[in-house]
């Protein structure tokens, strides 16, 4: 199985409010960078995006190691959350997850690949969350 490392980030400004997305993909020393954006969206939306939207790129089942600053996202995987969102139905109590369809696709998409997420403190120096960054609120200001 190939080793894909991919970063990610989402940006909003407001929340909600236009938002922006930014991925880089790394195999084998090269890198692609993808990203995209929103006109009403959040933070959270943006960084599911960004996950899926770099996974969905990979063309064949790929061991993956993501890494993003959202321990919205991070930790939902690294934690258990997700499964145990899974287990009763989608709710916490009475109120639905926000973002289920995200996560359901989320879901979806990694369903091929071996993965693990790694979080890491956002807006401190690290060279891929930085460009992933710039990638994110570049798109999000195409929607101001």
């Amino acid at each position: 199985m190939k080793h894909v490392d991919i970063f990610t980030d989402g940006a909003c400004s407001g929340n909600p409010g236009p938002g922006g997305w930014g991925a880089i993909l790394r195999f084998n020393g090269k890198e692609k960078e993808l990203s995209g954006g929103a006109a009403d969206t959040t933070n959270n939306r943006m960084e599911l995006t960004a996950v899926i939207e770099a996974v969905k790129a990979l063309k064949e089942p790929c061991e993956i190691v993501i890494t993003s600053d959202s321990s919205y996202v991070c930790k939902a995987f690294l934690e258990g959350w997700i499964f145990n969102w899974i287990k009763k139905g989608w709710k916490k109590g009475s109120s639905e997850i926000p973002n289920t369809d995200l996560w359901k696709e989320l879901l979806t998409v990694l369903g091929p690949h071996s993965y693990t997420f790694v979080w890491v403190k956002g807006h401190n120096g690290h060279p891929e969350n930085e460009r992933c960054d710039k990638l994110a609120t570049a798109q999000a200001e195409l929607f101001r």
